[in-house]
C-alpha cells in the first residue's frame, strides 16, 4: 500500500489559502480571520507565521512574481504564444486580472505593494526585450514596451467583457508590431489553423 502523500506545512496552507482568497475576493476584503477560519487554526498559529497581515499580502505577492518558464520554441513562437496562454487563462471562471495590478488598485498608498507591482511588469517587458534582441529587432526596448501594453489592455478588455477573443485581438496587434519591425512571421497553413482553433476550444471547455 502506497504511503499517503505528507500534507502541506502549516505556512504553505496558510499562504496557500491566503493567495486563493486574496485573488478571488480581494485583499482588503479579507481578513487574517476568514484565512485562518478557512484553514481551521487560530489566529496565533497564523501570527507565529506571519506577524502581520502585511507580511502575509508581501508573502502573497511574491509567491505570484513566477519568471516564464525557459522555452525551446522560436522568440516568436514565445512571444505570440504569451497572447495563446492569456485566452486559455481568460477562459477560466477563476480568472479575476493581473493579482499585482488588484494589489496596486487596492493599496496602491502602499509604497512596497507599489514597488513589487513594477517589478514584475518591468522583469515582463525586459522578457520580451531580451526575445526581440534574438529577433535582432533594433527598437527592442520601444517594441516590448507596447507588447507588454497589449498583454495588459488586453487583461483589462476581457474583465469588462468577459470575452477571452480579446487575446486574440491582442496577438493579432502584437503580430502587426513584429512585421512592422522587419520580424518574419509564417502564416499558418489552414490546416494548422483549425488545428489551432480546435486546441484552443478544448482548452476552453
Amino acid at each position: 500500500m502506497a504511503p499517503l502523500p505528507a500534507k502541506p506545512a502549516m505556512k504553505d496552507r496558510i499562504l496557500e489559502t491566503a493567495d486563493r482568497l486574496f485573488y478571488l475576493q480581494g485583499i482588503r476584503a479579507v481578513g487574517v480571520d476568514t484565512i485562518a477560519a478557512e484553514i481551521g487554526i487560530s489566529k496565533r498559529t497564523l501570527y507565529n507565521h506571519f506577524p502581520s497581515k502585511d507580511a502575509l499580502i508581501s508573502a502573497y505577492l511574491a509567491r505570484r512574481f513566477v519568471a516564464p518558464r525557459p522555452s525551446d520554441k522560436s522568440p516568436v513562437e514565445q512571444i505570440l504564444g504569451t497572447f495563446d496562454s492569456l485566452e486559455r487563462r481568460f477562459s477560466g471562471k477563476d480568472f479575476r486580472g493581473c493579482p499585482f495590478v488588484n494589489a496596486v488598485a487596492e493599496l496602491g498608498e502602499d509604497k512596497s505593494v507599489r514597488k513589487v507591482a513594477v517589478e514584475f511588469k518591468e522583469s515582463r517587458r525586459l522578457w520580451f526585450r531580451d526575445l526581440l534582441v534574438q529577433l535582432g529587432v533594433r527598437q527592442a526596448d520601444a517594441l516590448a514596451t507596447q507588447l507588454a501594453l497589449l498583454v495588459d489592455g488586453s487583461i483589462a478588455q476581457d474583465l469588462v467583457r468577459n470575452d477571452p477573443a480579446m487575446a486574440r485581438a491582442a496577438k493579432e496587434a502584437a503580430t502587426v508590431l513584429l512585421r512592422n519591425a522587419g520580424v518574419k512571421i509564417r502564416t499558418p497553413a489552414p490546416a494548422q489553423k483549425h488545428a489551432a482553433k480546435k486546441r484552443q476550444s478544448r482548452s476552453a471547455t
